[in-house]
């Protein structure tokens, strides 16, 4: 499944996993994705890991800092243009053991490619729990427009994300707009560089001060080994005082054929 073309990884980075970003990302799936759907027919099985090296220390919620975020993501793929995800959350600290978080199902349509439009087109609904000593707003809704094109060896993706909390002192904010956002450039058939950004900017009635957004930069590597893997890499720096500083990503995807 190509969710967007390759892979990023940061220059030195292993195996690690991550926190929380921004709140349209909980740090538990820290991805931009791609207009595509797995094909019908398939199941795509991700492993989102993530730490946070440098990250916060919030008493309301368990800290990010040095915890580390596993999270299962199964994708069945039921026609051209209809898949469903499910997404099992973990978190893992030195104190604390080994957490279940939450879960969160996500339904996703996209343009047929039949309909020949100048961009990728698809809308991701994502809804779940995530419980208490993890989250604030323990229920939540995003609502992901994807738009994408591939153009030569270049490639682009925007999710202009909008988040609703239905349980939690979010509430009162409504809509929350959330804008994700890759780059992406094709080295060779198998390396791929990215830069991808995350932020949360507050309610669409009035954003929040620049100090209490969430804004986050990752360059990135994507690897093509085949058809069938999908692997992206990379640490984020965050440019505000309320965005965790420091975290390290790695997703790591196979597609299996029923």
């Amino acid at each position: 499944m190509k969710r967007y073309p390759a892979i990023l990884a940061a220059t030195g980075l292993i195996w690690l996993w991550t926190c929380r970003p921004a709140p349209a990302q909980d740090n538990y799936e820290i991805q931009v994705y791609g207009s595509d759907t797995v094909p019908a027919g398939h199941t795509m099985v991700e492993l989102h890991s993530n730490v946070a090296l440098e990250g916060n220390s919030d008493l309301s919620i368990r800290p990010t800092q040095d915890a580390f975020h596993e999270t299962i993501e199964i994708t069945h793929g039921f026609n051209s243009w209809f898949e469903t995800g499910f997404y099992i959350f973990t978190s893992v600290r030195n104190g604390d053991g080994w957490d279940w978080v939450g879960d969160h199902i996500r339904p996703r349509f996209r343009i047929p490619e039949s309909w020949h439009w100048p961009v990728g087109v698809s809308l991701s609904n994502e809804i779940g729990y995530q419980r208490r000593p993890f989250s604030e707003d323990t229920w939540t809704w995003e609502i992901r427009p994807i738009i994408d094109k591939q153009m030569g060896r270049w490639y682009w993706s925007f999710n202009p994300s909008f988040d609703r909390s239905f349980h939690g002192p979010g509430v009162h904010q409504g809509l929350v707009f959330s804008p994700n956002f890759t780059i992406s450039y094709d080295f060779s058939h198998l390396v791929n560089g990215a830069l991808e950004y995350y932020g949360s900017l507050g309610p669409i009635t009035g954003f929040d001060p620049l100090a209490e957004q969430q804004q986050q930069i990752f360059p990135a590597i994507n690897l093509n080994f085949s058809p069938k893997w999908e692997f992206n890499a990379g640490v984020g720096v965050g440019m505000t005082r309320s965005t965790d500083h420091l975290i390290a990503k790695v997703i790591l995807g196979y597609r299996f054929d029923f």
